[in-house]
């Protein structure tokens, strides 16, 4: 039985996770952790993602360190923000716990910290911008469709609801970096984000990435591969949460056997190349 503690336990995905583990026969949910003092403090964490009593109590931040020592899961999943899930992963894998995480928007220097408290403390880790199966499946097409079409203008457009707050999307930045890979480009240097005013003309090199916010979109990603006379459109739309929860019962499965101290993607969790 794979022992699971999930943060940002009473947010969207949080619950969804939650809702999805009890569905398991290999795998509970043992810790629930939410903002420091949360007044949610003590609830079950099964009543409060709608998945029935599991006798679990939502605890604050403030108490994960002892809340990880306690209920020693093998796993711990965090959905949160990029600055509290910097320390929540110092703090877990300082705990020898694996770690799943798909928070958003970390800066150089956070992912560098995230990687270094991997590798000192030697455990397990995936860590992805997106964990839909789909979407991965697209990030390794768009590899090979770069390298054929190296010669075609190329533009990133991602769509999510309005209450995101991080853009352009942690999944249209891995597109970026996959294709600038491929090309052998610095998406640093060749990663241009919205266009107004007189930009001058487009440069060969250049990807543009743009975003869009509104209403209740889930994410949508489109990757367009202009030449002259013809384009290639790869999408990926996500209907529901669901799709991501699915990704992230992968890597929950997968982290615990996956190589320590260093941090596997969702290519390693689904085998792809």
């Amino acid at each position: 039985m794979i022992k699971v503690a999930v943060t940002g336990a009473a947010g969207r995905m949080g619950s969804g996770i939650i809702r999805k583990i009890t569905e398991q026969d290999d795998m509970e949910v043992v810790a629930a952790i939410e903002i420091p003092n949360s007044p949610l403090a003590g609830r079950d964490a099964g009543v409060q993602a709608g998945a029935g009593e599991l006798g679990v109590e939502i605890v604050g931040a403030e108490k994960l360190e002892e809340t990880l020592k306690a209920s020693q899961p093998d796993v711990l999943v965090d959905f949160t923000i990029a600055p509290a899930a910097v320390e929540t992963i110092k703090t877990a894998t300082a705990c020898g716990v694996n770690v799943v995480v798909g928070t958003t928007g970390f800066t150089e220097e956070q992912m560098a910290s995230n990687i270094k408290n991997i590798e000192d403390n030697n455990v397990g880790a995936v860590i992805s911008s997106n964990m839909a199966i789909g979407v991965n499946v697209f990030f390794n097409t768009l590899k090979k469709l770069a390298l054929l079409l190296y010669d075609f203008d190329i533009e990133i457009i991602e769509a999510h609801h309005n209450q995101k707050k991080d853009a352009p999307s942690g999944t249209a930045m891995t597109a970026l970096e996959v294709i600038a890979e491929s090309l052998e480009r610095n998406p640093e240097e060749v990663g241009v984000f919205g266009r107004e005013g007189m930009v001058g003309k487009r440069t060969p090199e250049e990807i543009g990435v743009h975003a869009i916010r509104g209403g209740d979109i889930v994410g949508d990603h489109i990757v367009m591969f202009v030449g002259d006379g013809e384009r290639i459109e790869l999408k990926h739309q996500a209907h529901t949460r669901e799709v991501f929860i699915a990704g992230v019962i992968r890597a929950i499965r997968f982290v615990p056997t996956a190589e320590k101290g260093v941090v596997s993607s969702m290519n390693d969790v689904l085998g792809l190349e």
